[in-house]
């Protein structure tokens, strides 16, 4: 190990106040009581806390809902964290591979790098020191200016002694050591002003702090994904397991450009959603190092975890191997009896557990992708078993049982007349003797409607593994390979033992695993042991190909995923640790999901099917979501893609459109409003691009009994560029960019059919959403901040032309309809009547006012429920300084629905 420095202040902690719920961002409830020794350390940036039998709150009882309720975590390990944010300096000599970050000066914090930048600096600093490294990964992405946004198979090891972020918990307990946001650098502190707007470097402003810059400078990246947090304790706490489908992580700490009178130490993220590919200008981070002992997760249903299931193949890949991006992985994980599932279709960034009392075995996923169906019995265990179908979400719904005596191994069927239906065996005990054997059998039931039908016997023998869509091909193992060929039964692969058998739905080919039988090993040439050879033979039982496990592991519980084959791997010590993809034309194997026991995967892909003239490829059709890794805006993309969902829904009926960015998302209830049958189509970041893309390629063509739209009128957005957002969305949405090219009469049908099958969990949303709505809690209006520099959107801007223009071209196609069109203007913080900026998003008072009489001026009439500040929307009305909350949402929608009754 290189020892950069010696001597340096070692913190034992004794915890005499916790951290407020309420306290000033100042307040000295918020500063623990501390002693210090002096000892050696790693390194000379770097602090070393004796945490042990210590604990600090997270989180706030106020706060938003990311930030709820206030949760204890307590430690049992000590760490060591950095004394400053890494420096420009110290990350280029690390980075130089990379993308280097500029600085006016070297002791300036090194700023606007991904958390996955971050990560590839911590393994760099380990592996210069020698040490192993925290983070693993296979694969790396780069953009366009060397910056890291994507580490495939990323994932944490806290029980390695190495440089790393520090998790949420541990940046808490040091930035309480001293406490003191006032010396440090924020928006409106006489520093920030003189710097203008800039960092400073390290340690500047509170040079004797034993942390510095904690409270300011840069917002700082931790380790931790960002999960709920739970009214309870928990003990050397890392997080959540997975970002979820969000892929949302946690950011510490304010900035330069943070106001300081609204910032809190509880605070977890920025004004957007943050995922690991963000990247600011105002966004650093520091380092800790050290192991921590029995990690604990708390999922997203306030249970702790000491061992996540982890997708490691995000839905890009997935895409290159099944070709499509509707794929769904449902498996067993044994640590907890419940099912989890991944849904690539939307990220595939995390493992949703199914909380259940249920015993769950041998899952399949419905034909439509929309339900699973379960087994409490196993294969090649004797006794009875129910066979279960429930929704394929995170509740799950109610599982629906087939009231027989014993079913088991549920497999999913469409039968000519459409029906669909489910394959069982009364019992998948041992079959190796004749007369067992014989006493089970297999049998059908339709699944509709949320109900089972009569079952019917198909045959006697317990046929398992599959059973041909023509009736003429059925198969079994555990622990013989058994066949049924035309009504007659017969014994394959010499007799020897085979299990996990598995039929295809396409080529009728079965593959099986054995225990290094000699069939298989003449026909490989490979002295393989058990379960180290996928096997596969045709429909008359001839060997035609031998895939072997990866060096290291055995292959278990294989199954058939149309032409590919998914199957778990068992390591050395008999861990099922990894769920895996293959490709049998060519032997490769793709990582799905890691965790510590996770058993019976099963790969739903739908795929497009026929050709026509107007044939409408299903892969890209309704798919609106944005599922890339290399994007930072996909909660405004999952908006987009439930808005234009729910279009198709009501698109032959709907009579008034309201369209904007999320001050108008979260301001109209369309249940609310009685004048005319309503549609909100407004999202996050919704801007005039946006909005005109929505009416000619949706509301315009196929809308047509739509009568009124109303269009936010956003003085701030009317300087925007397409590249700001309405281009990050676009490109990453496969939906819309097919729907531009291909959406006509003749295929809108077909469009509006697939744009039902993506399914949008709330964890693509804000998690600040009150559940089921895009409405928000009552916080109070805040005090005004400001995030662009004013003085540059001027009267003159040649953007603020052409959002007018694109104004007039609206209201020009709208009438051209039929259609009335108005804009409206969702109140802002009453405290920016005291500031020179109309809101947060600028203009300057005085332009944002010529804005706002130049759209009356042509032909607009203005729903202006803010008037210059001077509105009657009180703080219980409000959520932040831009937004309102539910109840303020009521009264615009109110009196939203009262003009529209009066003049529309």
């Amino acid at each position: 190990m290189k020892f950069v420095g010696r001597l340096v202040l070692v913190w034992s902690l004794s915890l005499l106040g916790a951290c407020s719920n309420s306290v000033l961002p100042d307040d000295d409830s918020f500063v623990l009581s501390h002693s210090y020794v002096l000892a050696d350390s790693l390194a000379s940036d770097m602090v070393r806390i004796l945490a042990t039998g210590k604990s600090v709150s997270l989180g706030s009882n106020e706060g938003l809902i990311k930030e709820r309720p206030s949760m204890r975590a307590e430690f049992g390990y000590d760490y060591s964290i950095g004394r400053h944010e890494v420096t420009c300096s110290e990350y280029n000599k690390f980075m130089s591979k990379h993308a280097k970050v500029y600085c006016p000066s070297t002791g300036r914090p090194a700023a606007d790098v991904t958390f996955y930048d971050a990560v590839l600096f911590a393994n760099a600093r380990s592996k210069d020191e020698g040490l192993d490294t925290a983070y693993t990964y296979v694969g790396t992405s780069f953009d366009d200016k060397g910056h890291c946004v994507g580490l495939e198979g990323y994932a944490f090891n806290p029980n390695v002694d190495a440089y790393r972020l520090p998790t949420e918990a541990e940046w808490m307990l040091a930035a309480s050591v001293d406490w003191s946001p006032r010396k440090s650098l924020f928006y409106g502190t006489r520093l920030a002003e003189y710097l203008n707007l800039g960092t400073h470097e390290v340690c500047k402003t509170n040079m004797d702090a034993t942390f510095c810059d904690m409270e300011g400078n840069v917002m700082e990246w931790v380790n931790d994904w960002l999960g709920l947090f739970k009214d309870t304790t928990v003990a050397n706490y890392v997080g959540a397991p997975n970002g979820g489908n969000l892929g949302e992580r946690v950011l510490k700490g304010g900035s330069y450009r943070t106001d300081l009178a609204t910032f809190k130490p509880y605070s977890r993220g920025d004004v957007y959603t943050i995922t690991s590919t963000t990247r600011t200008y105002y966004l650093g981070f520091r380092l800790a190092f050290g192991k921590i002992p029995n990690p604990t997760y708390l999922t997203s249903t306030g249970k702790v975890s000491e061992t996540p299931v982890v997708p490691i193949a995000n839905a890009v890949r997935v895409h290159d191997l099944t070709g499509t991006f509707k794929t769904k992985l449902v498996f067993r994980n044994d640590a907890t009896g419940n099912l989890a599932y991944v849904d690539y279709s939307i990220g595939g960034m995390s493992a949703i557990e199914i909380e259940d009392t249920l015993d769950a075995y041998h899952p399949e996923i419905s034909p439509d992708g929309k339900l699973v169906a379960f087994c409490t019995g196993i294969e090649g265990v004797e006794g009875k078993s129910s066979v279960y179908v429930r929704e394929l979400t995170a509740k799950g719904s109610r599982a629906v049982r087939l009231d027989v005596e014993s079913a088991a191994i549920p497999r999913w069927r469409v039968l000519e007349n459409g029906d669909t239906a489910i394959v069982y065996v009364s019992g998948a005990a041992n079959n190796k003797s004749d007369a067992d054997f014989a006493k089970a059998s297999t049998w059908q039931v339709v699944f509709a409607n949320g109900e089972f039908k009569t079952p019917q016997k198909l045959f006697d023998g317990s046929y398992h593994g599959g059973v041909s869509d023509d009736g003429a091909l059925a198969v079994t193992g555990a622990r013989l390979l058994r066949a049924r060929v035309h009504g007659a039964n017969t014994l394959w692969y010499s007799g020897e033992q085979a299990c996990n058998v598995s039929l295809s739905k396409i080529g009728k080919q079965t593959l099986f695993l054995d225990f290094g039988g000699a069939p298989g090993r003449k026909f490989t040439g490979v002295n393989y042991g058990t379960h180290e050879m996928i096997l596969i033979v045709d429909s008359l039982g001839n060997l035609v190909q031998g895939i072997p496990s990866p060096s290291g592991y055995s292959f278990d519980h294989t199954e058939w995923a149309d032409d590919l084959v998914v199957a778990t791997l068992t390591n050395a010590g008999g861990s099922h640790e990894k769920i895996v993809l293959l490709n049998p034309k060519d032997s490769s194997v793709m990582d799905l999901v890691k965790g510590d026991e996770i058993w019976h995967p099963s790969l739903w892909i739908q795929k497009s099917e026929g050709s026509s003239e107007n044939y409408v490829d299903i892969d890209s059709a309704g798919v609106y979501y944005g599922y890339s890794v290399f994007y930072g805006y996909s909660s405004a993309t999952a908006e987009v893609a439930i808005k234009i969902q729910k279009f198709w829904q009501v698109y032959k009926e709907v009579e008034f459109i309201s369209m904007g960015s999320s001050m108008i998302l979260n301001a109209v209830i369309d249940d609310s409003i009685t004048a005319y049958k309503p549609l909100n189509m407004a999202f996050t970041l919704g801007d005039l691009f946006a909005i005109r893309f929505l009416l000619d390629t949706y509301v315009f063509p196929f809308a047509k009994n739509v009568k009124v739209i109303m269009i936010e009128l956003n003085p701030g957005f009317m300087f925007r560029t397409r590249q700001e957002f309405w281009n990050f969305i676009y490109s990453n949405s496969p939906g819309l960019k097919y729907d531009r090219n291909h959406l006509s009469e003749a295929t809108k049908d077909d469009i509006a059919r697939y744009s039902q099958v993506q399914e949008y969990s709330m964890d693509l949303l804000s998690s600040d959403y009150i559940e089921g709505t895009f409405l928000l809690p009552t916080i109070d209006w805040n005090k005004a901040s400001v995030t662009v520099d004013t003085t540059l959107r001027e009267w003159d801007d040649r953007n603020l032309k052409n959002s007018f223009s694109s104004l007039a071209a609206i209201k020009r196609k709208a009438e051209e309809r039929g259609i009335k069109v108005f804009l409206a203007i969702t109140p802002r913080s009453p405290d920016y009547r005291s500031t020179g900026s109309y809101c947060l998003f600028g203009p300057r008072r005085s332009v944002a006012e010529k804005i706002i009489q130049k759209a009356k001026d042509m032909g607009f009439y203005v729903f202006d429920e803010n008037k210059g500040g001077n509105h009657d929307y009180s703080d219980r009305m409000a959520n932040n300084s831009v937004h309102l909350s539910i109840e303020g949402a009521k009264q615009f929608t109110s009196r939203l629905d009262s003009l529209l009754k009066a003049r529309f």
